[in-house]
């Protein structure tokens, strides 16, 4: 009665109209809205994930920062025992020389290949209507990211357990590489992803091209040390340059001569937007 009373001046009938009336959502409520839909949907994703992708349990992630880091353990054990006695190719260690390879490497290596995989190995989730092919992609890459830091860490950890320095001399431009080199992995495996879904066998050819893209990385040796033809050939492969970068962040005297971070941006961006324009122009080709 009171609220009918009220409204029985015309003075107050706006105000009860707008008791009833629902209020309306503004433009940012509406977008934030879907970001924490899109948030929980990815979560779910990387949830389903890591049960799925050791043991069918939750747990089984531990195991995932520890392939890659076993990985590098038995190239730099096989490294330190080939040339032992030997002076390192750069600096005061091989350990830490070989390592200044293999993470940016690895982590490009790792994270582009499983964001390719993980629409192959995930495609009965796109089935529900709220999973997008996007949400996959980067579900998994959110994962490997975390994989790679843990990856790092603990390789720090070791080589420092084992009395070396495994700790750049510029943090910043060596944070900056890694983050670039994650970029880079994102852009290459969202294209290779997408591709995949296209025609499977994609997959299975840059699965062996990661090979000739460890062998080509400079990992193992110093690109910019190559006749200047070889060298500036090599610095083609994105990859390469982020090598050479990284070495640039450890070592104060080592040559810049291949490092063109421009290209490594644009490589990455590059990838990324052709790998979006494809999943939203063949999306109803892609679910099929």
């Amino acid at each position: 009665m009171f609220f009918w009373r009220n409204c029985s001046t015309s003075l107050n009938l706006n105000w009860c109209f707008l008791r009833i009336l629902p209020k309306q959502k503004t433009i940012g409520s509406l977008i934030l809205e879907a970001l924490q839909s899109k948030r929980d949907v990815i979560w779910a994703v990387m949830l389903r994930d890591m049960r799925s992708r050791f043991f069918n349990h939750g747990m089984g992630f531990i195991l995932v920062p520890l392939w890659p880091l076993a990985h590098m353990g038995i190239i730099l054990a096989i490294r330190a025992v080939a040339l032992h006695g030997a002076s390192p190719p750069y600096g005061e260690s091989s350990l830490t020389f070989y390592a200044t390879g293999l993470i940016p490497t690895l982590s490009f290596v790792y994270m582009s290949r499983f964001m390719g995989y993980s629409l192959l190995t995930n495609r009965a989730m796109l089935a529900f209507p709220r999973v997008k092919i996007l949400d996959v992609l980067f579900g998994r890459a959110a994962l490997e990211f975390i994989s790679s830091v843990i990856t790092i860490v603990l390789l720090m950890i070791i080589l420092w357990a084992l009395g070396e320095k495994p700790f750049p001399t510029d943090l910043d431009r060596a944070v900056i590489c890694y983050f670039a080199t994650i970029y880079l992995a994102l852009g290459c495996g969202t294209l290779v992803g997408v591709l995949s879904m296209l025609q499977p066998m994609i997959m299975t050819m840059y699965q062996l091209s990661t090979i000739v893209i460890y062998v080509l990385s400079g990992t193992v040796f110093i690109p910019s040390n190559l006749p200047y033809s070889v060298g500036n050939a090599l610095s083609y492969l994105p990859v390469t340059v982020c090598v050479e970068w990284m070495r640039t962040a450890y070592y104060e005297t080592y040559s810049d001569r291949l490092v063109y971070v421009n290209y490594v941006l644009w490589f990455a961006t590059i990838a990324l937007l052709l790998g979006l324009a494809l999943e939203k122009f063949l999306r109803g080709r892609l679910l099929e």
